[in-house]
């Protein structure tokens, strides 16, 4: 039976408070469309608490409530794509399970549409503004996305090593080293992360309050971080983290190789191959038995195979959706 939608209020983001009742809700959506992931309050608040140019959840944040339940939420954030083409206004959106097929999502999404207009309004822009996100393969997300005129611009998959054993360990090229992480080369560390991937597709926001962010997540510990040095310069690392919250709600003992990067002047050496090897040594002697890691499909840089070389299978394919923002509304 449908609700009118005309009894939803959509508010924005107002109160620390509003953290609990997002976690509820994109839990439970996760846990209805069978996708491995479970956000914690604090991993939230490390989220929602560090402001940047690019998202700020007292603007881009949204739930709807109804009769002051909280019954979805969503958020928006902006990326220049690194090809010099889009300013991608990307959202993400869920709605509880027992309240769906009532017009919420619907409703999310024409809001964050709006929102987005609002954005790009506001700004001066020299590339074409577009409106994006990500969603899981045949979950009903789709569903809404396609009635809602996107068109799916990428692949990316969730890959998994189903076990830690007979781990290769591929000898360091000559001349790096790996030096234990002090906070004194966070930034450092950021910036060469953040270059490493300009060659990607898509955008990233660079600013050091992301890099804030990130540090401030439960789930980072970088003590897991492999970082190789050439002297005073990072020649490329692996960001290993293991999601405590996620593991204890999903029964799992995973460690997420999170972000493996190499700067090009130090490409087609074997660094990553090194550190991938390694990366699973350390997880496995934090208690790890499996590993996962995400994958643009069309990685330029060969990353897919080097993966599955590694012993990482597919287990979760994702979409990436645009549609033109300066179409008809």
């Amino acid at each position: 039976m449908r609700a009118a939608v005309t009894q939803l209020r959509l508010r924005r983001y107002a109160r620390p408070g509003d953290v609990a009742d997002m976690v509820r809700v994109v839990n439970a959506a996760a846990v209805a469309d069978c996708v491995e992931e479970f956000w914690s309050e604090e991993s939230m608040h490390s989220w929602i608490d560090h402001p940047t140019e690019q998202f700020d959840a007292r603007r881009d944040v949204v739930l709807a409530e109804l009769a002051g339940r909280v019954v979805g939420a969503g958020g928006m954030d902006w990326v220049d794509t690194r090809d010099g083409l889009y300013r991608e206004y990307r959202f993400w959106g869920a709605v509880d399970p027992p309240f769906r097929d009532q017009g919420i999502g619907s409703a999310l999404v024409a809001h964050q549409e709006r929102h987005a207009r609002e954005l790009a309004s506001g700004q001066a822009l020299d590339r074409e503004p577009v409106l994006g996100t990500f969603a899981p393969v045949g979950r009903p997300f789709e569903v809404l996305l396609r009635n809602n005129r996107f068109e799916v611009v990428r692949w990316f998959f969730d890959m998994v090593r189903p076990h830690l054993d007979a781990v290769e360990i591929a000898p360091m090229p000559e001349g790096l080293e790996l030096r234990p992480v002090t906070p004194e080369q966070h930034e450092t560390i950021w910036r060469a992360n953040r270059e490493a991937f300009r060659d990607h597709w898509g955008g990233a926001d660079e600013s050091l309050e992301a890099m804030r962010r990130l540090l401030d997540d439960p789930d980072t510990d970088t003590s897991l971080w492999l970082i190789a040095w050439d002297g005073d310069e990072v020649a490329g690392g692996v960001w290993n983290d293991i999601h405590a919250a996620e593991n204890r709600e999903l029964g799992l003992a995973r460690g997420w190789l999170a972000s493996v990067f190499t700067r090009r002047a130090w490409r087609q050496r074997g660094l990553a191959r090194a550190l991938i090897g390694r990366s699973l040594e350390l997880l496995r002697s934090r208690g790890m038995t499996t590993a996962a890691l995400g994958v643009d499909a069309d990685n330029p840089s060969g990353a897919l195979g080097l993966y599955e070389r590694a012993g990482f299978e597919i287990h979760e394919r994702f979409c990436a959706w645009r549609r033109p923002l300066r179409e008809a509304p």
